[in-house]
């Protein structure tokens, strides 16, 4: 058993970290999905770096707030508890995550 909001397993890089919480299939090929847990501690996607994904990606922030930007120049804010659906090759970047922003991404395809 864990908690969503533990954090004694990850070490304090800066870095936004990744733990995969559950996978089944393989997204890169088509057909499975992955739930994903995230930290931000201010993170961004580097300036005029855009994601283009294959899948579909529901996210929510579970703790903490996040702007997402399309490529459109279109910007989302998602405070906790906030959740939706990025349809797959939807140009999107992080623009602003709050120091302690804890996500949840299930990436999915072909089901």
């Amino acid at each position: 058993m864990n908690n969503i909001f533990n954090l004694s397993s990850f070490s304090d890089t800066g870095e936004e970290l990744f733990e995969t919480i559950l996978e089944k299939g393989e997204i890169e090929k088509g057909k499975g999905l992955k739930l994903e847990r995230i930290l931000s501690f201010g993170n961004t996607t580097p300036e005029g770096e855009w994601y283009d994904q294959q899948w579909d990606e529901w996210v929510m922030v579970v703790q903490g707030y996040a702007i997402l930007e399309y490529d459109d120049g279109q910007k989302v804010t998602l405070h906790r508890g906030d959740y939706f659906t990025l349809p797959a090759h939807i140009r999107h970047r992080v623009s602003f995550t709050s120091e302690d922003c804890i996500w949840l991404a299930l990436h999915f395809t072909g089901l």
